[in-house]
């Protein structure tokens, strides 16, 4: 498999930035904020939820990359729910996967799933995201839509109004908690049964650290696969465009090219 390796600092404070944290007047006045602040400091980051439990739902989860998302999760032990327009669709897809993964119709899934992948075509994805506005309320909700246009050069980025795919389901889901992960998988791996790992990082966003995460943690259920946070939502836009690239580097070399983060 393909890689690109992407040179990254730690992100590790100083002794000085840590002091900083405890000096604020706001933390001065609240010692429970304060001690919170120096937990968080000092907080493993790789110490991860254990999500063997959750229930995942993939809406497009008929087309590649869902299929590949819920096949590699289940074959991880995950329980997993495909969601499609067409109930009978999403049931044939189901069956024809195996590993226990059962379809239904979009809404279903959503509501019978606790963290739901979004990996449909972009073209659709607002409005698919706004039918399912109250089933994905409270719901952590993995956008890996990527927005692309193509013409006579090949791939180049969309930049949505809201700024990425994953800002407008914030925007469309005010009820849910949306994060950003698994836009630079290669869904010809990850169907492929003959690949044991997929030897990649995945990058993670989101506002909350509790829902990055279990993401990460999920991510990390796939053999060879890595979670690694990237940000916040604000930061979508330019991972998710990375794809155009990726694109680009596979037609030159005619590889399945993924993403490896160093010195983390």
């Amino acid at each position: 498999m393909g890689r690109i390796a992407v040179e990254g600092m730690t992100g590790r404070p100083s002794a000085r930035d840590s002091i900083a944290v405890m000096t604020t007047p706001d933390a001065s006045r609240s010692p429970n904020a304060a001690t919170r602040a120096k937990a968080a400091l000092k907080r493993d980051p790789w110490d991860l939820p254990d999500v063997s439990g959750l229930v995942v739902g993939v809406l497009g989860g008929t087309g590649d990359q869902g299929r590949g998302l819920a096949y590699r999760l289940a074959r991880a032990g995950q329980k997993v729910i495909i969601g499609s327009r067409a109930a009978e669709r999403a049931e044939t897809a189901a069956a024809e996967l195996g590993l226990g993964i059962e379809g239904a119709e979009n809404a279903d899934c959503a509501r019978r799933s606790d963290v739901v992948i979004v990996a449909v075509p972009w073209e659709g994805h607002a409005k698919t995201l706004q039918a399912l506005r109250d089933e994905l309320d409270g719901k952590l909700v993995i956008d890996c839509v990527n927005p692309l246009g193509f013409d006579k050069k090949g791939a180049y980025a969309l930049k949505p109004e809201e700024g990425s795919a994953a800002e407008q389901a914030a925007a469309l889901l005010p009820g849910a908690r949306v994060t950003a992960a698994f836009h630079h998988l290669s869904a010809v791996l990850l169907q492929d049964p003959e690949v044991e790992q997929i030897d990649t990082d995945v990058m993670v966003l989101g506002e909350s650290r509790a829902d990055t995460d279990v993401v990460q943690a999920l991510a990390a259920r796939i053999p060879g696969m890595r979670g690694v946070f990237a940000g916040r939502l604000r930061n979508a836009h330019q991972v998710e465009s990375l794809v155009a690239n990726l694109i680009s580097v596979n037609r030159r070399y005619k590889a399945h090219a993924g993403l490896r983060v160093t010195d983390v």
